[in-house]
């Protein structure tokens, strides 16, 4: 799950995520949802470019102002990789609840689908995380689809109160232990087990956050990998 804010382009992280399908002899099939940024068209049209350079079988779900797929399920379904962009987490969260799409991505991942995604497309997975979809001062989100049961905050080293709010609401409780990372880091899962960090960047960094039986915080830096 990379954490980086740009528009649409590959990199190492995203190029390791479409690897992992294990595609051969065909175009891997990508499909990408900017839901968190309202199916911004410009984006959408970033990601066509970018797909066809790098060789893809490029397609996107948008949801606005209907879905643009007859067969939300089917589609997703028959996907490689599922690439979600960030932006508002709380929007994507509500308008996929609407559309009902947990049950077709849950089914999409495990079936052996890659998903993946940037910023609110990274936390969305997880339990919850910290999000500034409800304006600049930094608050919890609680209801991610939770695929993985764990809390995860991004934007790690360049926002600067990304880091103390995320340590605190672990060790309040409110969210559970979780995982962190800087702008071009990423993580990778397996099942619900994180199994490797990777970077695309030199300082880029993954971390561990728990609660201790004192009740603080506790961040361990995570070996990574560099792409």
């Amino acid at each position: 799950m990379p954490g980086v804010r740009t528009r649409w382009q590959t990199g190492p992280l995203t190029s390791y995520a479409v690897d992992l399908s294990g595609v051969t002899g065909r175009s891997p099939r990508v499909c990408f949802l900017a839901t968190a940024m309202g199916d911004d068209s410009s984006l959408i049209r970033s990601f066509y470019d970018a797909a066809q350079l790098a060789g893809w079988h490029a397609s996107h779900l948008a949801l606005f102002p209907m879905p643009n797929i007859e067969d939300v399920d089917e589609h997703l379904l028959s996907q490689d990789v599922i690439w979600v962009f960030g932006g508002s987490v709380a929007g994507l969260l509500a308008m996929w609840r609407l559309h009902s799409l947990e049950v077709p991505l849950r089914q999409a991942w495990q079936a052996g689908v890659v998903l993946t995604g940037v910023s609110a497309g990274s936390i969305c997975w997880h339990a919850g995380g910290t999000t500034d979809s409800f304006g600049p001062e930094l608050r919890m989100v609680n209801d991610g689809l939770a695929f993985l049961p764990y809390s995860n905050a991004v934007h790690y080293d360049s926002e600067e109160r990304r880091r103390p709010l995320f340590q605190s609401l672990i060790a309040r409780g409110e969210l559970p232990g979780g995982y962190a990372t800087d702008d071009g880091a990423g993580l990778l899962y397996r099942g619900e087990n994180m199994v490797g960090a990777f970077a695309e960047k030199d300082d880029a960094r993954a971390y561990f956050v728990e609660r201790d039986g004192a009740g603080q915080a506790v961040e361990t830096v995570l070996p990574i990998t560099l792409l």
